[in-house]
This record gives structure tokens, C-alpha cells and sequence, in this order.
């Protein structure tokens, strides 16, 4: 019977149990973490003489790699089960792939950093919660209306965004910012819909993006540029693009969309830039201040609002 309960809220989007609840929070702070760690680390390689095509093909390249031996034992598992839901791993592929990857790094490129901090993490935010109450049935509560409104308050906070900054070329790094940040609110409400196992979809689209992009990758540009980087600055990149971020951001996102579901765990991602503050401290030489860090609590504030509150109204 509690099998069939939890694939009953799988399936519907229903607030998931305490304990669920508990795992997700975990999972989301190690899924925030992640996604500051290579923000952080992205900008410190553009700065070095990298750019967002170099950086998806590390990233994509080496997360392909690594969770190859999860689809090979998918596929001697159950071959035939796995090729019949291909139309579900195609869509998480375009929407989490290398198109998401080229989105984020290019508007780094294009647009300031207070930018990135705010634009992104609100798309996913909003758009998570408004895809999750159209395509699951998930209710659009004053609730959490009211912890998203928290949390893009903290964000702007944090960022110190100001109305003048949003002219010229930033707005189009804007728009990319949006547009990844919605693809990333629809690859979690595709995972839920589908019940995709969250190890084995980090290796789907790994694997596509390692057969289509890494090739075209090599045609268009070569290793020429990778191997005019510092030595020390390509190996960071490959480690925290490919091995931490490639793989670490597409496992441990699926995994929250699997214990909270695709509204609450698209909240997450908006505590990344106020860590990254953080970590941009000892990366870039950024000192946190004190509004960074009070834009972070605030977000913080309002990730626990959103998050909990299925769980309170089960209490009382």
C-alpha cells in the first residue's frame, strides 16, 4: 500500500511525506552548492580565456564519461522497456542539455554579474511553480505565491540589481537567462510527469549530449583553444564543469524533483548566487557584504516557506 501511495504522488504531484521532505532539503542544498560552485568557477575560466562553447564541452564531455556505465547496465537490463519511453529521455535531453549549457555561459558572457544572480533562479522559480500547477495539478497556493515573492525579493537584494543596468546587451544575457532558467523549470516538471529514475536521466543526457554535441564541438572549434588554457585552469574546469557540475547538477536536481516535486525544487536553485558570494571570495577576490548576505537569508526565508508548506497543513 505505501508503495502505492508514494507512486500515487509521483505520479499527481502531491506534497510529499515529512521524511521526503527532510531528504529534499538535503539534496537541495547540495544542488545549490553545486550550482554556485561552477557558476563561480565559470566566470573564473571566461576570465582566463575560456568561453560558453568551451565550457558546455567540458562539462557535457566529461559527465558523458563518467555515467556511461549506467545506461550500458540500463540497456542489458531492460533494453527494450528503456527505447520504449525514448520520447521521454528526448525532451529531458533538449531541455537540460547542451542548449542549457550554451544559454547560461553565453549570458555570462553577456550580461553582469547581479544579473545572473536574479534572472535565472527567478525563471526557474516561477515557471516551475506555474508549469507544475498546469501540466500536474499541483495548487498554486497564497502560500507559495508568498515564499517565491520572498525569495525573488532576496535575490534582488543580493545582487544589488539596478534599473539602469537592464539597456543594451545585457537584455539579450537576460532573455538567455530566462530562457535556461524556463527549460530548467520544464525538464523537472518532464521528470515527474514521467517518473524518470533521477541516475539514469543524468546519464540520457550526458550521453546525447556527449554523441551530439561533443563532436560538432571538435569540428567547429578543435582542442586548439583547450590547449592554449593554462594547465592548471583547464584541470579546475574539468573537474568542477564536468565532474561536479556535468553530472552533480543533473543528479541531485532529479532527485529533489523526485522527493519534493517540480514546484518546490525549482525554489532551490535561488540560494546558488547567494553562495556564490561566498565562494567567490576566495575564487575572485569578492568580499560578501553585509546585503549580500541578508539577501541571502532572506532567499533562504523563503525557500522554507515554499517548501514546508505541504507539510504544515498535513500537521495541523
Amino acid at each position: 500500500m505505501s508503495q502505492m501511495t508514494a507512486t500515487l504522488n509521483l505520479a499527481t504531484g502531491k506534497p510529499a511525506s515529512d521524511s521526503k521532505v527532510t531528504q529534499g532539503l538535503l539534496v537541495g542544498l547540495v544542488a545549490a552548492s553545486i550550482g554556485a560552485l561552477y557558476t563561480v568557477f565559470a566566470r573564473w575560466g571566461i576570465s582566463h580565456g575560456m568561453d560558453s562553447a568551451d565550457m558546455t564541452f567540458l562539462r557535457f564531455g566529461a559527465a558523458g564519461v563518467v555515467t556511461l556505465p549506467v545506461l550500458v547496465f540500463a540497456l542489458r537490463r531492460d533494453a527494450s522497456g528503456f527505447f520504449a519511453r525514448w520520447r521521454s529521455w528526448l525532451t529531458v535531453s533538449l531541455l537540460a542539455g547542451p542548449l542549457f549549457g550554451l544559454l547560461m555561459f553565453t549570458a555570462l558572457q553577456w550580461a553582469p554579474a547581479s544579473h545572473a544572480a536574479v534572472f535565472p533562479f527567478t525563471a526557474m522559480s516561477v515557471m516551475g511553480t506555474l508549469m507544475s500547477a498546469l501540466f500536474l495539478g499541483d495548487r498554486l497556493t497564497l502560500r507559495k505565491i508568498a515564499g517565491i515573492a520572498v525569495v525573488i525579493a532576496g535575490l534582488v537584494l543580493l545582487s544589488g540589481l539596478e534599473l539602469r543596468s537592464l539597456a543594451g546587451r545585457a537584455l539579450w544575457g537576460d532573455a538567455l537567462f530566462i530562457a535556461a532558467g524556463t527549460l530548467w523549470a520544464g525538464f523537472g516538471i518532464v521528470m515527474r510527469r514521467h517518473r524518470l529514475e533521477p541516475l539514469l536521466t543524468t546519464a540520457v543526457i550526458s550521453f546525447m549530449a556527449l554523441v551530439t554535441y561533443v563532436p560538432i564541438y571538435l569540428a567547429t572549434h578543435g582542442l586548439h583553444r583547450l590547449l592554449a588554457v593554462a594547465p592548471t585552469v583547464l584541470l579546475t574546469e574539468l573537474v568542477v564543469q564536468g565532474l561536479i557540475a556535468g553530472a552533480g547538477t543533473l543528479y541531485t536536481y532529479s532527485k529533489m524533483v523526485a522527493l519534493l516535486g517540480p514546484a518546490r525544487a525549482a525554489v532551490f536553485p535561488a540560494l546558488a548566487p547567494g553562495i556564490a558570494a561566498f565562494l567567490a571570495w576566495p575564487v575572485l577576490g569578492h568580499v560578501p557584504t553585509g546585503i549580500e548576505a541578508t539577501g541571502l537569508l532572506i532567499a533562504v526565508v523563503g525557500l522554507l516557506i515554499t517548501v514546508t508548506a505541504g507539510s504544515l497543513t498535513r500537521t495541523r
